[in-house]
């Protein structure tokens, strides 16, 4: 099978690296990639936001498999297009990606179909979400409503903050993602991510992880499109994933199908797991990013038929084997990052990628044969043992090899999983 991978940062890195393995595979491009996508993957250069480009170097080229990494092609329809022509598509059509392409939306669904979740009010006036914050009070969560690339999203601990998060969406801090804003009860509890295939009917659970949002240790500073992850999460027993796909997921697949836009691709659910059980705090269409990269590290299945199983709905074929050991994964990120950070700083060495550990590319490039940063969050220092505490050390011994002046990382990824192993 000849497959094209749409994407370039570390989520599609783990994607690629997992595909290659695949005996199934006979080509495996991607566009545009990265450096580290390159070592696993033809790179071609195409412009992904032109849909009917994408379909013509599938046609040229006898790709019959598009895999979708990012959520902005999804939302814009690439998927509906590139169906349309006779190709399988890993990703669901742009009714479907409303999921993640409009916070309303999925509140919307989560009361028509009784899924447990934050109340809530939808607003597109700023004075009108004010006064129903004052209303409310503090602690309470502030939401772009479109995609705000993972930046869209405040909880405020007070009033104050709210008040400001809300100026900051109609002000358009957000772009047109906040031309609508959701404000939803603030849930207590504890995070975590929870992914599933879907075929549009049929539903594959994969495993769970917990990501680390904030820049700084001990969960401080600003939120980030992810600083790190493990996977699984403790707090994920069986029991709670069982109650998450009967009370959660299920419900989700069943009403976007009665709607009319049957969901096929990956469901990640962001939950809080809550004194009454899990509770949605927040859907998206494609893996998680850094999650992905702990999940492939884990998956000991070909990842290929399973995601093609998803595409063409035939998940009730196939099954999903999991390594019982825990992965973790540290983002490098540029000095600076969430806020403005210097582009092209030299990354003069990496460390050698092993059976246990893995370095995945996410903001870099090549300039004149230098490997260069050229993102926010720059690479994905990854590692498997059998204890979480074990793998923190290792990718942290990783992270420590890497030559690079202007990187960065948190240094307690995991703090929740090893403080559990040591209790």
């Amino acid at each position: 099978m000849k497959v094209l991978l749409i994407g370039s940062g570390g989520r599609e890195h783990a994607l690629a690296w997992k595909l290659a393995q695949s005996p199934l595979l006979t080509a495996l491009y991607a566009a545009s990639g990265n450096p580290g996508i390159s070592e696993c993957a033809t790179l071609v250069a195409l412009d992904i936001e032109d849909h009917e480009a994408v379909a013509a170097f599938c046609s040229d080229n006898g790709v019959s498999f598009v895999v979708v990494g990012p959520e902005a092609p999804l939302v814009a329809g690439m998927a509906d297009v590139l169906r349309s022509k006779g190709i399988d598509v890993f990703g669901p059509s742009a009714a479907a990606a409303q999921l993640e392409g409009s916070k309303g939306f999925t509140k919307d669904l989560c009361a028509k179909y009784d899924i447990p979740t934050g109340a809530y009010q939808r607003f597109t006036d700023a004075v009108a979400a004010k006064t129903y914050v004052r209303e409310q009070g503090a602690p309470i969560v502030i939401k772009a409503d479109g995609l705000a690339a993972g930046k869209g999203v405040t909880v405020a601990m007070t009033l104050d903050e709210a008040l400001a998060a809300i100026d900051d969406c109609f002000d358009g801090a957000f772009g047109a993602a906040g031309a609508e804003v959701v404000v939803e009860a603030f849930l207590d509890g504890e995070e975590a991510s929870f992914f599933c295939l879907c075929d549009g009917v049929n539903a594959l659970p994969l495993a769970s992880a917990q990501d680390h949002k904030r820049v700084g240790d001990g969960d401080t500073g600003p939120n980030t499109g992810g600083m790190g992850a493990y996977s699984p999460a403790p707090v994920m027993t069986p029991d709670m994933v069982e109650r998450t796909m009967k009370e959660i997921i299920e419900p989700t697949i069943r009403g976007m199908a009665a709607d009319g836009h049957a969901f096929q691709g990956v469901l990640f659910a962001g939950l809080m797991i809550t004194a009454k059980g899990p509770e949605l705090i927040e859907y998206n269409v494609r893996f998680g990013d850094p999650e992905c990269q702990v999940l492939m590290m884990r998956l000991e299945s070909d990842l290929l038929p399973i995601l093609h199983a998803a595409a063409v709905g035939r998940l009730d074929k196939v099954t999903a084997e999991w390594r019982d050991a825990p992965a973790l994964t540290v983002v490098m990120a540029s000095k600076g990052y969430p806020g403005g950070y210097e582009k092209n700083t030299p990354i003069l060495s990496l460390p050698t990628n092993g059976a246990a550990t893995k370095v995945f590319h996410a903001g870099t490039a090549l300039k004149d044969g230098q490997l260069v940063a050229t993102g926010g969050r720059v690479l994905n220092v990854t590692a498997v043992a059998p204890t979480v505490a074990e793998a923190q050390k290792a990718a942290y011994a990783a992270v420590d090899a890497v030559a690079w002046d202007n990187g960065f990382c948190r240094r307690d990824i995991g703090w929740r999983a090893v403080a559990r192993e040591q209790a």
